[in-house]
């Protein structure tokens, strides 16, 4: 059966090489036909090679992982047999070289004499899941089908690991649906591919199936389900896993216990996520990178700091990913100072050239503004990972700097490797930021063209774009056919309702999250708190705060913190808004104050706005907009001897009140309009404009008042 299948499904992969390996080399390969005499010498020497003795010597060569001297070994073999081709696509496929693995694999397929069996059709498999490559896995897949290689529980699990690799989580389950026998590795598999994908409920589901089909497990199905508790929140759940763990004795295990610590720490009980930490046998450099990534995800920043310092000071070496998370820290926190030295570590001790260590350093400087540090970095790198160009163009984006973005982006398109979603996502939200509709739908457009408008990540990018160019009733369009809808998306739409002083809907929106079977982030909890600010609804605000912190384990943060106070300010509650502001687990900043001086004024409370005032003062002496309030409350309630003092403080202080600008794009050309200039080149036609405008305006208010005068005569 295998041998009348077998030349169709040659056909078909030799069709497509060229489209699938262009970025390999061609899988076929031009020999010269061999003289029958030199024909006869090898098929004598067959038989006095010993082909086991040969083999195990080649597999020797291939666990030490010297895959050259394998190579060479394996292209002098005059014979070579089919466990011959599965220790040399065996090494290459656990170098992750897929390339090269797969080119064996199609030099073996059309050996005469040598037979394909389940084992290297799983390497095959294997390989496809780290090329990326869907074409060819699914022609493998129908050759297993045909064959009945399916039904092997190696080429199964293959399958299912390719499939969710690729993205294709429906088609991975199904396949692990019908396969006949299942061991760990197949369900290790599939809960992987969920968890990994984002699925971590369905993936508990399936953890739980195979507990009920008595399959043993291994360490990793356990850290694989504590990282589906972690990433879904179930602490509960968490802790019977961590109690069977102890039951095996697996929970001595670095990777399981690095896990189990992570659990903790991302479910709210990092006291107990460090204990677990610094009660293992052995804190590796794994433990060590695993507790500050997690410390840095969670937003301790500054223990994760103390953690790296800590680490530095024992016998383990930070590695590329710790020195990647740690500058994800600084980079959280906007230090500059503590960024650069790290930059300076890492480029004595040769780890620049790392990719992560060069994202991250990337993101260290964009998010420390300082863009012309991150391009040079960017510049320098000898390779480019889709990772590099989609974080310098997300720091453009982010900076403001559209303009520049969409260079980069060109670039990418032009020379680096093909622009995803992450990329496209950040272009477009700078298209949102700058109110640039025209070049957003140009965008919407090419996404469309190429495919992508159906990710998550898009779908909210353009509903984020529309909202905050205007077009809500466009951004509502693009949520309702969503068709992978996400928090993110929802979350967009929530702000996008908010934002536009749509606030039931923004909050009908938020109570419909559960029947989608969502779970609100703390993103999600800014767009309802914010709507019911706007709404003045003050109970409902706390509820939801409260849901937030007791029901989903949220922290508030301050801009949770901020929308509550802004929220009370708006009712007129300023001393319930002072006294949560004094409350705040943060540092006060001025934004807080200013919500609050701002209030002040509406309300007229002129001894709360000067405490507000002054707190401002002490963090920015020369704020203009605090002195110029201030001095408005004095006037306001008549103290006008306090308001001139006030202005007087600001004019020997030199502080000058920034003027107030706006720009708009007319025919592909920028005008910018600050209030008092007239430096524009078509400046005299404009200000003519104006002043025929307001004179026709002064003439209709005149006309309207001698309307009113005839009829009262």
């Amino acid at each position: 059966m295998v041998l009348s299948v077998r030349p169709l499904i040659f056909r078909r992969l030799f069709t497509s090489s060229t489209l699938a390996y262009t970025e390999c080399r061609d899988l076929l390969f031009s020999e010269a036909k061999p003289h029958p005499l030199e024909l006869a010498q090898k098929t004598h020497l067959v038989y006095h090679v010993d082909m086991p003795e040969v083999n195990s010597q080649l597999k020797q060569l291939v666990k030490a992982g010297d895959l050259n001297a394998a190579r060479t070994m394996f292209d002098k073999m005059p014979h070579r047999d089919e466990i011959s081709w599965t220790n040399m696509i065996s090494g290459y496929v656990n170098a992750s070289d897929s390339c090269e693995a797969l080119v064996l694999f199609s030099n073996m397929w059309v050996q005469p004499g040598v037979r394909m069996d389940h084992f290297v059709l799983s390497l095959a498999l294997k390989a496809c899941a780290l090329n990326m490559n869907l074409y060819y896995g699914e022609l493998l897949h129908g050759y297993s089908v045909k064959s009945s290689f399916v039904n092997s529980v190696f080429v199964g699990s293959a399958l299912v690991d390719m499939y969710t690799k690729v993205g294709k989580i429906e088609q991975g389950c199904r396949v692990f649906d019908e396969m006949p026998v299942r061991n760990v590795v197949s369900w290790t598999a599939v809960i992987t591919g969920l968890v990994q994908a984002g699925y971590a409920k369905e993936g508990l589901v399936y953890f739980s199936e195979m507990q009920r089909s008595k399959v043993e497990y291994d360490s990793y199905s356990f850290a694989i389900a504590l990282k589906a508790c972690a990433d879904f929140g179930a602490l509960n759940y968490g802790r019977e896993i961590h109690a069977k763990t102890m039951k095996k004795g697996f929970n001595e295990s670095s990777f399981v216990a690095n896990t189990l610590a992570t659990m903790y720490s991302k479910c709210g009980k990092l006291v107990y996520g460090m204990r677990l930490f610094e009660k293992m046998r052995t804190q590796d450099v794994v433990s060590w990178t695993t507790i500050i990534t997690t410390l840095v995800q969670m937003g301790q920043e500054e223990h994760a700091i103390e953690a790296f310092m800590k680490m530095k000071e024992s016998d383990v070496s930070p590695n590329e990913y710790t020195f990647a998370a740690i500058i994800s820290g600084v980079a959280n926190l906007a230090i500059t100072e503590c960024g650069e030295q790290l930059h300076a570590h890492v480029l004595r001790i040769g780890l620049v050239d790392s990719l992560s260590v060069a994202n991250s350093i990337i993101t260290m400087y964009s998010k420390c503004g300082q863009l012309t540090s991150a391009s040079m970095v960017f510049h320098g790198m000898t390779r480019r990972d889709i990772v590099s160009w989609s974080t310098i163009i997300a720091a453009y984006s982010q900076g403001g700097y559209g303009e520049e973005a969409f260079e980069y982006l060109s670039w990418m398109r032009r020379e680096g490797p093909k622009p995803n979603e992450f990329a496209f996502a950040s272009v477009l939200s700078v298209c949102g930021s700058l109110a640039i509709l025209e070049q957003g739908k140009q965008l919407h457009a090419h996404v469309l063209s190429i495919g992508l408008e159906h990710t998550a990540m898009i779908q909210s990018a353009l509903i984020n774009l529309y909202s905050k160019c205007g077009s809500i009733k466009d951004a509502s369009k693009i949520f309702d056919v969503a068709e992978n809808e996400d928090i993110v998306s929802w979350t967009a739409m929530i702000n996008g309702y908010a934002e536009h002083g749509c606030s039931q809907k923004a909050i009908d929106l938020f109570v419909k999250i559960h029947t989608g079977g969502l779970k609100p982030d703390s993103v999600t909890f800014i767009g309802v708190l914010t709507a019911c600010s706007h709404a003045g609804l003050v109970d409902l605000g706390f509820h939801y705060f409260n849901l937030m912190i007791n029901e989903y384990q949220i922290n508030p943060s301050k801009e949770h913190y901020g929308c509550m106070i802004d929220l009370l300010c708006r009712a007129g509650r300023l001393n319930d808004a002072e006294r949560m502001i004094k409350s705040m687990p943060f540092q006060r900043d001025d934004v807080v104050w200013s919500s609050l001086l701002r209030a002040c004024r509406i309300h007229g409370d002129v001894d709360r706005g000067i405490r507000a005032a002054e707190e401002i003062l002490k963090l920015d002496p020369n704020c203009a907009g605090t002195h110029i309030t201030l001095a408005n409350i004095y006037a306001s309630k008549g103290r006008l001897s306090e308001s001139a003092n006030v202005r007087k403080i600001m004019k020997s202080k030199g502080v000058i009140k920034e003027p107030g600008w706006s720009w708009i794009k007319v025919r592909n050309l920028l005008s910018a309009f600050v209030a008092g200039d007239r430096s524009h080149p078509q400046g005299e036609d404009i200000y003519c404009m104006l002043d025929l405008l307001a004179s026709r305006t002064e003439i209709a208010i005149q006309e309207v008042g001698s309307l009113l005068n005839d009829v009262e005569d």
